[in-house]
C-alpha cells in the first residue's frame, strides 16, 4: 500500500507554540479503510557549516534538555516565520557564533524525522565570516563556540562526541566539499 494513494479526510491541530505545531490527519487508504497520522509540522530548519579563512570549522556547545547533556553542533535552528531560509541561516549563524558570512552556499536538504515530522532542513557552508553578533535568544544562552580543524572534527565525530543527528546529516552532505583542506 502505498501513501501517494492515501486520500487526506481532515487536517486537524491539536497543539500550537512558537517553534511547531501538532496536527493530526485522519486519512483513507486506496481500500477504503481510514486511519489517522500524527505529526509535527514545522516551517523547516537551516544548519550552517562556518568556514573560516584558515579553513577551521566553527561549532557550538549547548546543553540539550531532552538529553541532558552537551552537545556539539553546527549552528542551526527552526525557520522563523517572514524569514527565507537563506535569511534564517545567516540569523543562526550570527546568533549563535557572532558571525556574518559573505557567501552561503546551500548545499542540500535532508529530513531530521521523517515519519514524525514534516521538517525539512536546509544545509549551508558559509564562507569569508567577519563579525556580525546579533543578541541570543534564552535557548542560546550558555553556548560556546569552538574552532576545529578538520582532523578534529572528524575525531569528535568518529568518537561519538559529536551525537547530534542534524550535524552528523549535515557533514554527511558537506564533507565531500572539504577533501583537500590539511
Amino acid at each position: 500500500m502505498s501513501a501517494r494513494n492515501w486520500k487526506i479526510i481532515s487536517r486537524t491541530t491539536l497543539f500550537t507554540n512558537d517553534h511547531w505545531t501538532y496536527k493530526l490527519d485522519k486519512f483513507q487508504h486506496e481500500d477504503g479503510t481510514g486511519d489517522e497520522y500524527h505529526y509535527v509540522h514545522t516551517l523547516g530548519s537551516t544548519m550552517v557549516i562556518p568556514v573560516t579563512h584558515e579553513d577551521k570549522f566553527l561549532l557550538v556547545s549547548q546543553f540539550r534538555y531532552l538529553n541532558q547533556k552537551e552537545s556539539l553542533e553546527f549552528p542551526c535552528g527552526g525557520v522563523e516565520k517572514d524569514l527565507s531560509p537563506e535569511e534564517n541561516a545567516m540569523k543562526e549563524l550570527r546568533e549563535e557564533t557572532g558571525y556574518a558570512a559573505k557567501n552561503l552556499k546551500l548545499i542540500g536538504s535532508f529530513a531530521p524525522f521523517t515519519g514524525a515530522c514534516d521538517e525539512i532542513c536546509n544545509v549551508y557552508i558559509a564562507t569569508e565570516l567577519y563579525e556580525s553578533l546579533l543578541p541570543k535568544d534564552k535557548t542560546e544562552e550558555g553556548m560556546e563556540l569552538l574552532t576545529v580543524d578538520l582532523d578534529e572534527l572528524q575525531r569528535l565525530i568518529d568518537e561519538n562526541i559529536i551525537w547530534d543527528g542534524l550535524t552528523l546529516a549535515a557533514w554527511s552532505l558537506a564533507k565531500k566539499h572539504f577533501i583537500n583542506i590539511k
